[in-house]
């Protein structure tokens, strides 16, 4: 039943699409070979050969709006369903690639992260949004592979600090001393879906906002 609305629907879309585009449409076309047909003298009648064989090009020009207009829609529809198979997401709890770390005071939070090689000694370094550098955390021995370290969200002097979005930074030292960026990993709990001025999915947590292709996983709900 939907499928038939769909293609009538389509048809008429790509009949007036073609209507603005060259003027008239098949049907048009019909009206003005019928009225030739009624005004031509019957004594003399014209040859409707190439009149018939326009026909045929203009109903292959129709067929091409209508191919399109119909790839559209398929596309439209496709798009929907993955817009809607975006919600599943809210309530989850995903881990992407990122560096922001939401801060709720006197909650611990834990920031993840992958190291590309085992670690002499690791460094973590937290920043609040104007990029001034609040905490320093540093550790022993780390293995190379996904790690986190918890922060007690307070500054270097131990201070609370407030409730609010952060970022940090991840370093590796070799027992030869040369240093390694690792990969910052954001875990969070999905509550909304939105998108960017381009049209890219965004999932959202708090104040955090975290592009699709970023998820690295999905756990939880």
């Amino acid at each position: 039943m939907f499928t038939d609305v769909s293609a009538v629907t389509g048809t008429s879309n790509a009949a007036a699409a073609m209507k603005k585009e060259t003027g008239l449409n098949k049907n048009d076309f019909l009206k003005l070979f019928m009225t030739q047909l009624q005004n031509q003298d019957p004594l003399n009648p014209q040859d409707s050969s190439q009149f018939i064989a326009q026909l045929s090009q203009l109903t292959q020009v129709e067929q091409a709006f209508n191919t399109n207009t119909n790839l559209a829609n398929l596309l439209t529809a496709t798009q929907n369903s993955t817009d809607l198979s975006l919600l599943s997401f809210i309530g989850k709890e995903v881990l992407a690639t990122g560096n922001q770390v939401t801060l709720a005071a006197g909650t611990p939070q834990s920031m993840n992260f992958t190291l590309p090689s085992n670690a002499a000694t690791l460094s973590v370094q937290i920043k609040e949004s104007s990029g001034r550098v609040v905490r320093t955390l540093s550790q022993g021995v780390t293995a190379a592979g996904d790690g986190s370290v918890l922060w007690d969200g307070k500054d270097d002097s131990g201070v609370p600090l407030a409730s609010g979005t952060y970022s940090f930074a991840v370093t590796g030292i070799k027992g030869d001393g040369t240093s390694f960026t690792g990969t910052t990993l954001m875990a969070a709990r999905v509550d909304g879906v939105k998108f960017d001025s381009n049209g890219t999915p965004l999932l959202t947590s708090g104040t955090m906002e975290i592009p699709l292709q970023n998820v690295e996983s999905v756990t939880g709900g």
